[in-house]
């Protein structure tokens, strides 16, 4: 087939905003609603582009729309270039109002509650005027967000190695834990085991997450089911509140509960996990001088925190690295 000419005028910015609202929400009319227009419009359009690639993007059914493999392909261009324009604007308007420009960091449950605020609270010092945008989603999400440049990097723990167009910068080492409110009944029943846990409610990460993996393999290997009676949560702030007010049982990390006097750590003992917190960035583009300041911010933070920070000669390997960049240096684009 005929390669598509898609500089000719007839590619708009509008169809590349489509298709990347669709490949997330998986329906016309919510792809539709979150670009303002209408279903009819977003339905031209997808048409449209269509019939420049002379290929199906999306196939129709009862549930919404889902990508076909031209769709997956395109999509993931089409992020490319909303990133490197969202780059592109930002980098001006840093270069003409140079120490007021904005960066934006997504963040899950590592790392959120002590090393970004901490972070942030450096970088404002330093650089009163620079604005700082916290986005808090699933690693899934933050990881499309990275891609399509809504984000600049990701704090949270680290799943996997460099790679896929990604760069991992490994922060320091975390333990995971069972936690409970002071005065739990298990904090009062010595020698506690796992499988006593489970009289009580649960509070477990989501299903989509590394970490729920991790908690189910662990019971499984000790012939445990999952808690019958449980809640699914990754909002620190629900799973706060609820431990203070219930006798649910979390699996958190060990830093959330560090210094806070009305949670306890369950001296249970929860082998094969534990995670490591870093930066997820992206390796095809240029940090921005805003983004790059929260990075070295984050990374001065993470040296400070009393965790033990992992071994420079274990960092990811990226792209093109022999060996990992030094601190503070931002993330080379990809000719």
């Amino acid at each position: 087939m005929d390669i598509p000419r898609l500089l000719d005028g007839r590619l708009k910015m509008r169809h590349l905003l489509l298709v990347d609202a669709l490949s997330r929400q998986g329906s016309v009319v919510a792809a539709a609603g979150e670009l303002h227009t209408t279903q009819p419009a977003a339905t031209r359009s997808l048409h449209e582009l269509e019939d420049i690639l002379g290929v199906p993007l999306f196939e129709r059914g009862p549930r919404g729309v889902s990508a076909t493999v031209f769709g997956e392909a395109f999509t993931q261009h089409a992020r490319a270039v909303l990133a490197q324009l969202a780059q592109a604007g930002r980098h001006v308007v840093e270069l003409a109002e140079a120490d007021r420009g904005t960066a934006v960091v997504g963040t899950h449950l590592a790392g959120s509650n002590l090393l970004l605020p901490r972070a942030v609270a450096a970088l404002k010092r330093a650089h009163p005027f620079l604005t700082v945008v916290v986005r808090e989603a699933s690693p899934e999400d933050l990881l499309l967000d990275l891609e399509a440049g809504r984000v600049d990097l990701i704090v949270g723990r680290l799943t996997a190695s460099s790679g896929e167009g990604l760069i991992r910068r490994p922060l320091y080492d975390e333990s995971i834990g069972l936690v409970v409110r002071s005065g739990h009944p298990l904090t009062a029943t010595p020698g506690a085991e796992l499988a006593d846990t489970l009289h009580f409610p649960w509070i477990l990460p989501g299903q989509q997450t590394v970490l729920r993996r991790e908690v189910e393999e662990l019971l499984a290997l000790q012939g445990l089911g999952l808690p019958r009676n449980r809640v699914e949560a990754t909002s620190f702030l629900t799973v706060r509140q609820l431990l203070l007010e219930t006798e649910v049982v979390a699996v958190l990390p060990g830093s959330l509960v560090r210094d806070d006097g009305r949670l306890a750590e369950l001296p249970v003992p929860l082998d094969r996990i534990g995670h490591r917190v870093g930066l997820t960035l992206s390796a095809d583009r240029t940090l921005s001088p805003s983004a790059r300041a929260l990075m070295e911010s984050l990374e001065e933070a993470a040296a400070g925190m009393t965790a033990r920070p992992p071994d420079p000669r274990e960092a990811d390997r990226g792209p093109d690295e022999p060996r990992i960049r030094a601190r503070g240096s931002a993330p080379r684009s990809r000719a």
